[in-house]
């Protein structure tokens, strides 16, 4: 099973923490000295340009072959599908704002949930969405804004609801049939779609109601909170979004209907002059263009460390570390297992992707230890999504940072789904006897 790791693999990730080095030190160097918006001082997107001449030096190979490899990376039809969705969030929210349909819904949810709920309400809401469009950035970009207006509206914490609004998104992103990381999963080891739903809903389903707890304990209902006037008319748009979203609309659907929605429903009932569509439409491409470039050179970088051994490397070392724990039966492999879901994610901030690269790898692992497609196939997504919802150069992350004003490190440490996700499923590996978990 093992195979030659190229020379040079662990030197391949050293770009990769140059870079969050430098993003994160300097913004908490910032935020040290009281700077506003500290993290924005250092963009990401310049931040990781250091990063990136760092691995083609590393690379030790003619600059058009460098340069090949940065194309090949940036231009991951994964990276490229998110940064379309990135354009499209970004267009429809800045069209629902220009129409008064943000306003609109969250005075229409103020009216109707209790002070005291926000929080668990909008977690909820996210998570019902998120199953249903199996896709944590159309979730984030159709809620964002709804999620925005309900922070100034009720002075709650935007980190706070940003956390809330990404741990909802994550745990469809997770849990859904028709999620791309449960598809990648399922098809790696070999596993029934219904058979890993049932396997990893035992695990994410008590994690979900721990975090409604602790969501209901941080919101403080002595907040007056008032709804003021607005039109049922303005709610249509997202209304609609919803209900497209549970029929399992591809998410590019649902997204461009949500903007002529939106554009109609203001033209007709908000003196919304729908000459303003194209202009409103670029201004929301201009919103995540640090994102969606970020994104891409992320990817760039990511190419580097697979072409270079990287991830070879880190998954010797975490089956050697396994092998050396002195655990019963096979729960020292389920471990090596999430763990190289976990760590590949870090590196990659793409939890499809490390799925896919990690996929082999884990499946023989499973194979010659006796653990279940299901069970393989839950921790790969499980520890996968956990990982992506705690980098704040990730996709989710980011893209709530320019939502909500504040840095991408503001929003992970908020993100309380996936801490105590991390919590319950290393319970359950670590409690759960071996003869359950090799039961195909």
């Amino acid at each position: 099973m093992n195979t030659a790791i190229p020379v040079g693999a662990k030197r391949s990730l050293l770009p990769l923490l140059s870079f969050v080095l430098l993003f994160l030190g300097s913004g908490l160097y910032f935020q040290s000295q009281n700077v506003d918006y500290a993290f924005y001082q250092l963009p990401g997107h310049v931040a990781i340009l250091p990063a990136l001449i760092f691995a083609v030096w590393l690379h030790r190979a003619p600059l058009t072959q460098s340069i090949d490899v940065i194309v090949k990376g940036a231009g991951n039809s994964n990276i490229i599908t998110m940064c379309l969705i990135y354009l499209l969030a970004g267009a429809f929210a800045s069209v629902a704002t220009a129409t008064g349909g943000v306003d609109a819904v969250v005075n229409a949810g103020l009216s109707i949930v209790p002070a005291a709920f926000i929080l668990p309400g909008l977690f909820v809401i996210a998570a019902l969405v998120s199953t249903a469009m199996g896709t944590s950035m159309g979730t984030i970009g159709a809620l964002a804004p709804i999620a925005v207006g309900l922070a100034n509206q009720a002075d709650l914490n935007p980190a706070v609801v940003a956390g809330v609004l990404l741990s909802g998104a994550m745990f469809g992103d997770n849990l859904s049939i028709i999620s791309d990381t449960t598809i990648a999963a399922t098809r790696t080891q070999g596993a029934n779609m219904a058979d890993k739903f049932k396997e990893n809903i035992k695990i994410a389903l008590p994690a979900a109601l721990a975090t409604l707890v602790a969501f209901s304990l941080l919101t403080t209902p002595a907040n007056t909170i008032s709804a003021e006037a607005f039109n049922w008319t303005g709610v249509l748009p997202y209304a609609a979004i919803l209900v497209l979203a549970v029929m399992g609309l591809n998410v590019f659907v649902v997204l461009l209907l949500g903007i002529v929605l939106a554009a109609l429903q203001g033209s007709i009932f908000a003196d919304y002059a729908i000459t303003n569509l194209g202009k409103d439409i670029a201004t929301g491409f201009a919103d995540v263009q640090e994102i969606f470039l970020l994104a891409m050179l992320v990817s760039a970088l990511s190419e580097f460390i697979k072409q270079q051994g990287g991830l070879q490397w880190i998954s010797e070392q975490v089956q050697r570390f396994t092998q050396k724990l002195q655990l019963v039966g096979n729960k020292a492999q389920q471990l090596a297992i999430a763990a190289l879901a976990f760590i590949s994610n870090l590196c990659i901030a793409n939890n499809t992707v490390a799925i896919v690269l990690t996929g082999e790898v884990s499946r023989n692992l499973a194979q010659q230890h006796h653990i279940s497609p299901k069970r393989s196939a839950s921790l790969l997504d499980i520890f996968a999504c956990i990982s992506q919802g705690l980098v704040p150069y990730g996709a989710q992350a980011l893209l709530l940072g320019a939502s909500f004003g504040i840095s991408p490190w503001q929003v992970i440490t908020h993100n309380y789904y996936c801490l105590i996700l991390l919590v319950v499923a290393l319970a359950v590996v670590l409690l759960r006897t071996p003869s359950k978990q090799s039961a195909s």
